[in-house]
């Protein structure tokens, strides 16, 4: 029996997909591209397969082989030199931003010691699962799969974890069954620690992407966050403005509490680029509360949100 013959004999959808098939001594072995296949959808068609092909007198056994080209997954580092800034909430936003332009996209919380990923996509009390001694991401709020401590530890549990510890908890947050994921984005904790330095030595990250507020205070921080990875050779991407404009909702008029242009000044002073604001807004809060990212809505929110996410992507494409 030759190889037209084979694989005529299994079903239309999976013929598409093998790409060599051949018999020997009873045995077929027929190797099946996988790419694109989640794991259960894999095992289904590998099983379909097998069954189409020992249903055939002439055929004993049947060896199949899946094979799947590996995904170029890219990680973005998301830093501040600082706490308080909104920078877990940005990357899950952007997260979201970036998956509703088409990308496959997934989250690292590694702020080891205070995880927000987990509230922020309404996966909080789940656990994730392991397969192969490593861990499957959650899925959370708009379909955006994520890994946390916060999926790990107990709710209100301290972590008080040392240096190492909390590096070797990033490691199993990032060597995870991510999939399909093309852009992986890590939210890191604030400063310029041994996460960081994990980060930088082990992951060598695509490219970061720096967030402060926009008084003096938080770009001092930032700008030693930025540091960092221009110390490691990371390529910055760009700096993003938080909490840029609280608009009353009474009169509509719009105020700068924490200032307002300081970190398009920093990025221009840096050489770097300015990936956008995003305002100081009480829906960003609640639905960041309720997980439900302002970045699933067409909300003037989720549009600040879209307009970073596809200046930071024309970034990725233009570092290549």
């Amino acid at each position: 029996m030759d190889e037209a013959a084979l694989k005529a004999l299994l079903p239309g959808a999976i013929a598409a997909r093998a790409s060599s098939a051949r018999l020997a001594d009873g045995r077929a072995i027929v190797v099946i591209d996988a790419t694109g296949l989640d794991p259960a959808a894999r095992e289904a068609m590998e099983q379909a397969a097998r069954a189409a092909l020992e249903a055939h007198p002439a055929i004993a056994e049947a060896r199949i082989a899946m094979l799947a080209a590996k995904t170029a997954r890219r990680i973005i580092a998301v830093g501040s030199g600082k706490g308080g800034v909104g920078k877990s909430t940005l990357t899950v936003n952007l997260a979201v931003a970036l998956a509703r332009a088409g990308h496959k996209v997934g989250v690292v919380d590694a702020d080891i010691h205070g995880p927000s990923v987990p509230t922020l996509l309404a996966s909080a009390g789940e656990r994730p699962i392991a397969r192969d001694d490593k861990l499957v991401p959650v899925i959370g709020a708009a379909g955006i799969p994520a890994l946390s401590m916060g999926h790990l530890a107990e709710a209100g549990q301290a972590i008080a974890w040392r240096g190492p510890m909390a590096a070797g908890a990033l490691g199993q947050l990032i060597d995870a069954h991510w999939g399909d994921v093309e852009l992986l984005l890590v939210d890191l904790p604030p400063g310029t620690g041994d996460i960081q330095l994990t980060m930088l030595q082990k992951y060598k990250p695509a490219g970061a992407v720096i967030v402060s507020t926009p008084q003096d205070l938080a770009l001092i921080d930032a700008r030693r966050a930025a540091a960092l990875f221009e110390l490691g050779k990371v390529p910055l991407l760009g700096l993003v403005e938080n909490m840029a404009g609280y608009t009353c909702p009474h009169c509509g008029e719009i105020s700068d509490p924490f200032g307002a242009g300081g970190v398009e000044a920093a990025a221009a002073e840096m050489g770097v680029p300015f990936l956008g604001r995003v305002p100081l807004a009480m829906a960003i809060r609640t639905g960041g509360d309720a997980g439900t990212p302002s970045a699933a809505t067409d909300s003037a929110e989720g549009q600040a949100f879209a307009a970073i996410a596809a200046r930071l992507a024309a970034r990725l494409t233009e570092i290549g």
